[in-house]
């Protein structure tokens, strides 16, 4: 099989630069397996996840691949050190944390063997990665689904990529093999595509909103601050403009995370001590619990009429549901295409 080798793949042992995000309800096992067998790096989102469920769910990732595989976890999340702890103690290869500091990830990652990348979406948050020890960054540029900072891949890559020594990864707006190849001349060592490996045929992705993906178009997306507290980038549908309209009341909020908090094992004792003691934290907290419900009305059941899904606007790119081998064998080969088409289409000369 063809390969495409850069500072990623080294660093990871991967045959491929393409990475599965860790994506709620999303990255699960086999999808983080299939992406992994094709040649790329999976992540298992462990947000929705028990620690009992954490350990299952790698252990049974174990037996699909012997690839290397990652786990994710948004450390601001309640039962995120859990799910860690959980990954430490199974050794998982690669180790990929949000929203917290590291430091602590990093040196016991780094005891047996393993790699920690760092999900950034600024200079700040970079450098305090890289300064922390990790081996890579995971870049997120304001194209991406979910939470993606302010500033365009176009921009922010090449950016950080003339301030930071560690490999990065590109994430928003990456699908194809030509935004693989552009990525790694804007200074990425690999990407992330989240919306195009959700929309393929092992994810476990609702078929209703795999459908309403390949039917949409870049622009059918709406980026706002009021779904879940942080700016996020959502699919735009007649439901996602509602919950978008406004910021949600603080008491619906609270109310709405105690049904999130059930919905994910979560003992309601363990949400209102934090609701009382650290409001502005658990007020975010409450945020995120009232959206899951959205969330997962659309990602779990496909239900877009009062469901809210998370989407990037490369949602315009996907064309169709593939296998995930057909995804990254197609990336390969239309960056392989661009790079020969580029050398046809100018030259540089002195």
């Amino acid at each position: 099989m063809a390969a495409i080798s850069t500072r990623l793949t080294s660093l990871l042992n991967i045959r491929v630069p393409i990475v599965l995000p860790g994506m709620s309800w999303i990255s699960t096992p086999r999808l983080v397996a299939a992406v992994s067998n094709a040649g790329g790096l999976g992540i298992l989102a462990t947000g929705p996840l028990s620690p009992a469920q954490t350990r299952d769910s790698i252990r049974e990732i174990r037996k699909l691949t012997d690839k290397p595989f990652g786990i994710g976890a948004t450390l601001l999340m309640p039962g995120a050190d859990a799910n860690v702890e959980v990954a430490l103690e199974e050794k998982v290869p690669i180790v990929n944390f949000s929203l917290g500091k590291g430091d602590e990830i990093v040196r016991r990652v780094h005891g047996y063997g393993g790699k920690v990348i760092a999900t950034v979406v600024n200079e700040k948050h970079a450098r305090s990665a890289e300064g922390a020890g990790v081996d890579a960054l995971m870049v997120t540029g304001h194209e991406a689904a979910a939470h993606g900072g302010d500033v365009t891949s176009m921009v922010l890559i090449p950016a950080l990529a003339g301030r930071v020594h560690v490999p990065i990864i590109a994430a928003g707006g990456f699908a194809t093999g030509n935004g693989l190849l552009a990525a790694l001349s804007l200074g990425a060592d690999g990407v992330a595509m989240g919306t195009r490996l959700a929309t393929t045929v092992e994810s476990p992705l609702a078929e209703a909103v795999k459908a309403a993906i390949v039917e949409r178009k870049e622009t059918d997306t709406i980026y706002s601050k009021n779904f879940d507290g942080l700016y996020a980038r959502v699919m735009k549908t007649k439901a996602s403009e509602a919950a978008c309209r406004r910021p949600t009341n603080p008491i619906v909020a609270a109310y709405l995370s105690f049904g999130a908090a059930q919905a994910i094992g979560m003992p309601i004792w363990k949400v209102i001590p934090g609701l009382l003691t650290q409001w502005t934290k658990m007020y975010q907290l409450a945020l995120f619990g009232g959206a899951t419900q959205k969330l997962m009305a659309a990602t779990v059941d496909g239900d877009l009429a009062t469901g809210v899904q998370f989407v990037g606007q490369s949602q315009g790119l996907v064309g169709g549901v593939l296998s995930v081998q057909d995804v990254i064998d197609k990336c390969v080969q239309e960056a392989a295409a661009a790079h020969a088409k580029n050398g046809e289409k100018f030259s540089i000369r002195n």
